[in-house]
């Protein structure tokens, strides 16, 4: 059983409610808050820009971006991020982001505004009752409705949100209770709690483990949000198994390690005879957890290890299962298989995994070098790689152009890929983009951005511009939505509603804005244009015009 702790005892504070919610996130670890302007929520900035030290404050110009860039500080920094909205359609705006960090997990606090209690029911600006609308895509949705208990529930939330499995909290404060003032005790800031996984589960996989010729690892964005990142590491490397990525579990193993064999992710799918999936639910991007099958193979063995209970699959046939702290998962599990009887030998198995991976880098070099005039999107990711440091943030927001860079683009580091997860959410990549740079001040942070993408939430390169927030932006401009304009082409013979304007010059859109930028219509074109982007002190965009016929090559549509 894991236990609850505090690291001090309380102390007592006088203020507004803004001054006691800001003090509660502060204790949490919360240093900034993502917002656009609206007097609801006024107290919130009063106490953001009078703390000690102050808390960095970023406005964004439509407020998805607001609460995506805090979406995101918490998957960077596996602390809950810090979305204010304005009552309303300031809030009804976030929903879309929000239901982002529910189904990614990731640990998120937005605190809204209300109309007035005092005024409630008789049409005050903005009335709306939030937490209805907020209750299935949020782990609690409520209202505060004393000032005296702004700092418990701000307390609570932020718990609930950053425990296992992590998720968005979302609170509202009515406009007279966040104004008025009180003195209060505020609660402890929390240390994290750590839940042990069943041990006896644990041998049982062990034993399923040991006995399996061909397995494989999946290791998905829980690994990275429950810091498992090490455990990972040493299960892998001790043990030899063979291992796939997904999500941010991408870079916690390095690319370029012996057992990374995301490259022939089809074969050890497609052939395994044990899949243990841990830290990410088996949804479509897993097949729905069904492995193994493939080239007259039996159906595989599935295990699944998740952070917490509701995080077990209950549509797929389960094998075995664990929950708890992911690192006591991992650690347990490999000491569990050190203490087997049989030493298993999966040489054979990973060495023609390898061949395979192999084989398809020297396929993709063909396309990462394409000379193909319209350019191939592929070329882009061509030219990107060999310019990524180590500690590089690479963010994708966009359908098919983004597709091409989950294929090629292999973190060295884990928390250095960012993209919407399964919810499969357009225009958050601007957020991200902020947000990466303000936790990584000193990282390459580079976003790929399909052109529908773009359309959703390019006007905030003006608030990179404002907060002087340096990052760069690579358009893939096929002008189309190639997403879906192809498979109803395979479904129809024909497509509509899937065309945007041809070579549309995005780059003058953030010249506008005041960054910088350029288009690039010849590939030979790309790679200056990416040096100059890096060199750049201001947002720069690289439009680069790609073939619209391009299509990348699916082999899952997500239904």
């Amino acid at each position: 059983m894991s236990q609850q702790t505090t690291s001090a005892e309380p102390v007592t504070r006088e203020g507004h409610g803004g001054d006691l919610a800001v003090a509660v996130a502060q204790a949490h670890g919360v240093s900034t808050m993502f917002t656009l302007s609206g007097a609801h929520v006024f107290p919130m900035y009063d106490a953001a820009v009078t703390a000690e030290p102050a808390m960095r404050l970023i406005d964004v110009r439509h407020e998805p971006t607001a609460v995506f860039a805090a979406e995101a500080t918490g998957k960077l920094t596996r602390t809950p991020g810090l979305a204010v909205l304005t009552a309303g359609p300031g809030v009804t705006n976030g929903v879309s982001a929000i239901a982002q960090a529910h189904f990614a997990g990731s640990p998120l606090l937005v605190v809204g505004g209300r109309a007035p209690d005092t005024r409630w029911g008789s049409g005050s600006l903005q009335e709306l009752d939030h937490p209805p609308i907020l209750s299935t895509v949020s782990k609690l949705a409520a209202t505060v409705t004393q000032v005296s208990t702004i700092a418990d529930r701000v307390d609570e939330a932020l718990r609930v949100a950053s425990s296992p499995h992590r998720g968005p909290a979302f609170l509202d404060v009515p406009m007279d209770q966040f104004f008025s003032r009180a003195e209060v005790r505020l609660p402890a800031a929390p240390v994290r709690d750590r839940a042990e996984p069943d041990g006896d589960a644990l041998r049982d996989i062990a034993a399923l483990l040991a006995a399996a010729r061909q397995p494989v690892l999946v290791l998905g964005t829980d690994v990275w949000a429950d810091g498992a990142e090490e455990a990972a590491v040493r299960f892998v490397d001790e043990t030899g198994i063979a291992v796939i990525t997904n999500g941010m579990g991408r870079g916690v193993i390095a690319a370029g390690h012996p057992r990374l064999v995301t490259k022939a992710r089809s074969i050890a799918f497609g052939q395994c005879d044990l899949a243990i999936v841990v830290g990410t639910p088996l949804d479509f991007r897993l097949g729905y957890g069904s492995f193994g099958g493939k080239e007259d193979t039996p159906a595989a063995t599935v295990v699944h290890l998740a952070d917490s209970a509701g995080q077990v699959s209950t549509h797929a046939e389960l094998a075995g299962s664990a929950y708890g702290d992911l690192t006591l998962a991992l650690d347990g599990l490999r000491e569990a298989l050190q203490a087997q009887s049989r030493r298993p030998d999966w040489s054979g198995w990973t060495a023609r995994l390898s061949d395979q991976v192999s084989v398809a880098t020297a396929k993709d070099a063909e396309l990462l070098g394409s000379d193909a005039d319209p350019i191939h999107p592929a070329r882009i990711y061509g030219e990107l790689l060999p310019r990524l440091a180590d500690d590089s943030v690479v963010v994708g927001d966009g359908g098919d152009f983004v597709s091409f860079a989950g294929k090629y683009v292999e973190p060295k580091r884990p928390g250095g890929w960012l993209d919407p997860g399964p919810f499969g959410c357009l225009g958050a990549g601007l957020g991200a983009a902020m947000a990466a740079r303000i936790a990584r001040p000193s990282a390459q942070v580079v976003l790929m951005l399909g052109d529908g993408a773009a359309g959703m939430s390019l006007m905030d390169v003006d608030t990179l511009v404002r907060h002087d927030l340096p990052v760069v932006i690579v358009v893939g401009n096929n002008s189309c939505w190639g997403l879906e304009k192809h498979p109803m082409r395979f479904l129809y013979g024909y497509d509509v509603a899937a065309d945007l304007a041809p070579q549309t010059p995005y780059d003058k859109v953030a010249q506008a804005l005041g960054g910088d930028g350029e288009t690039v219509t010849s590939p030979d074109q790309i790679g200056a244009a990416l040096d100059r982007a890096f060199d750049a002190r201001v947002p720069y965009l690289v439009n680069v015009i790609t073939d619209p016929e391009a299509a990348y090559p699916r082999t899952t549509t997500g239904v």
